[in-house]
């Protein structure tokens, strides 16, 4: 009997039937109360020229409104674990980013160092030349490198970065987290394309199913889209605008200011202000 299987012919079946899965239920889970949305936070700044001082403010506000974690670049990882001791938010950090390219050797020796500064949390970036190369052995060896790095000692995420992949590739990276022994799958680093979507969400959810994670990040900038996309089937959100999303929770309307996230056009990506051509 012919034993032979057509991987390509395999994955394209699986995602048809996600995707068919997806448009009859709208991968939408129950609805969230307002008061779990901040406990699924991870109050996230990644800016290359965040100081000290940039730090140390996240730390607070994340103690303050009770957010998941802090998640910051390897570098500041040993401050936050120390600016955090004692309270519930865990240390998080940054593992290849935001490219992925790094060898799996390099990422598990980040990953150590991470853990042993203080890392309770490592939000990885898959090899993602390797998943656009097809080339799936590599991505969940990848994968599988920052695992046992973290040898049960921090919750691994694994940045698939949705805006670069089709679905079969989105779908196929997930199946490669999940079966690399990684605890969450996260959309986006928040520094190419774009970041999560509800679609994009509804589709990871529907893969990984209802016990593994499901981080949304980029593009969470308020209340209603932080709702949308734990609606979709989120299980935590990366944003920096953690705040907004607190203030709006206590009543008070959405920041109009612009967040300076730097894709704006002619229009606010964000909905949030009126581009004024002068500005720019």
């Amino acid at each position: 009997m012919n034993m032979d299987i057509d991987i390509n012919a395999l994955v394209s079946r699986i995602t048809e039937e996600v995707l068919k899965k997806v448009g009859e239920t709208g991968g939408a889970q129950p609805q969230q109360g307002d008061g779990s949305v901040l406990r699924k936070i991870d109050h996230t700044l990644l800016k290359p020229d965040a100081a000290r001082q940039d730090i140390k403010r996240v730390c607070d506000e994340a103690k303050q409104h009770g957010f998941a974690s802090v998640c910051v670049n390897p570098s500041y990882v040993g401050y936050v674990a120390k600016e955090l001791n004692g309270s519930s938010v865990a240390p998080c950090c940054v593992i290849g980013f935001p490219l992925g390219a790094t060898m799996p050797e390099v990422k598990a020796y980040e990953t150590e160092a991470a853990i042993n500064a203080g890392a309770k949390e490592v939000d990885m970036v898959i090899n993602i030349g390797a998943a656009k190369s097809g080339e799936w052995d590599l991505v969940k060896k990848d994968i599988e490198a920052v695992v046992r790095a973290s040898r049960g000692r921090a919750l691994v995420k694994v940045i698939i970065e949705t805006c670069l992949l089709t679905d079969d590739e989105k779908v196929t990276a997930c199946q490669a987290a999940a079966a690399s022994g990684a605890d969450y799958v996260k959309t986006s680093t928040g520094f190419s394309k774009h970041g999560a979507t509800v679609a994009d969400v509804r589709l990871m959810r529907q893969t990984v199913g209802p016990n593994m994670g499901v981080k949304a990040s980029g593009g969470v900038r308020d209340l209603k889209s932080a709702l949308a996309m734990i609606n979709a089937g989120a299980s935590r959100l990366g944003a920096s605008s953690g705040i907004t999303i607190a203030k709006e929770l206590q009543g008070e309307p959405a920041s109009s200011e612009c967040i300076n996230c730097g894709n704006c056009s002619s229009t606010c990506p964000a909905g949030r202000v009126d581009i004024i051509k002068s500005d720019y």
